[in-house]
């Protein structure tokens, strides 16, 4: 299957490889599925069906104009879920921005299906910096995302936002300059619209009151010096938040790792998933 169409008839892009429990996987903003291929090809190979697809929006799904909430996200990843099959003994895995995905899905779909999830560099609970929220981000940086976008995209993601990411400087080289070019080209590749209006949802949406909705185990991995998306107020505030959730610190990683720390990545997955997989055989 490449294509699955949502509720509201919008085409998403879908890559489903291998046979077994099924895995999805969500993607960070601005990328695509294909950020996640080296994990997919390592939990495919480990038995796993891997389900990865492009938010609408980004990658190769349609570019509506409208539906770039974390509501009508979460009711695409539910469709994806029944279009595919892939509804019982799942494990969510949300990176970033996907991370808010799974939280909502968790609240507004029940957790259908779930038995498992994981919480990668993720923007859960709360991004921006308000009275009740003193440790996230100003409004100003996301205000200056915006304007940087609008002003010259592919300078700015190649040159400000991916080095970043990646924790790319003059004297570290975490990851190749192919990367952060892949990543720019990957990132070009969404609308305008989609671009700009996901970041506002990822930045403004509180996930606080989705937190209680996470009744499984679940994984959370989020690396110390992460500038896209500051450790204190998303990955320990969730981990405080979902009883027993699981919180690995990745000591000195920044935001991008699935290719920073992509071999440690896998294996934490992989540990995981092997331990919650004799309680999914047991429910199922």
């Amino acid at each position: 299957m490449t294509y699955v169409k949502t509720r509201d008839g919008v085409d998403i892009y879908v890559k489903d490889w291998g046979s077994g429990r099924p895995v999805i996987l969500m993607h960070g903003w601005p990328l695509s599925a294909d950020s996640w291929d080296a994990q997919s090809l390592a939990l495919a190979d480990a038995g796993y069906r891997v389900i990865a697809y492009d938010r609408r929006g980004f990658g190769r799904s349609g570019q509506p104009w409208n539906g770039y909430n974390y509501d009508t996200l979460s009711d695409d990843l539910a469709d994806v879920m029944e279009a595919t099959g892939a509804t019982e003994n799942v494990t969510l895995v949300g990176f970033s921005m996907g991370g808010g995905e799974v939280a909502r899905y968790m609240s507004r779909h029940g957790g259908k299906g779930v038995v498992s999830a994981a919480l990668i560099a993720s923007v859960v609970p709360y991004m921006l910096q308000t009275s009740d929220n003193p440790d996230g981000t100003p409004q100003k940086v996301f205000d200056g995302i915006a304007d940087g976008i609008k002003e010259d995209r592919a300078r700015f993601f190649h040159h400000t936002f991916f080095p970043q990411f990646f924790d790319q400087g003059l004297l570290t080289q975490s990851v190749s300059d192919e990367v952060i070019t892949a990543a720019t080209a990957t990132a070009l590749q969404a609308g305008l619209k989609p671009t700009l209006a996901c970041a506002e949802a990822f930045a403004t949406t509180d996930f606080r009151p989705d937190l209680p909705h996470f009744k499984v185990p679940t994984l959370i991995i989020h690396g110390t010096s992460d500038k896209t998306v500051p450790i204190d107020a998303s990955a320990r505030a969730a981990n405080k938040a979902i009883p027993g959730s699981t919180l690995l610190e990745y000591d000195g990683s920044p935001h991008g790792l699935t290719e920073t720390d992509g071999e440690r990545l896998t294996s934490d997955l992989l540990s995981f998933l092997s331990t919650t997989s004799a309680k999914a055989a047991s429910w199922a």
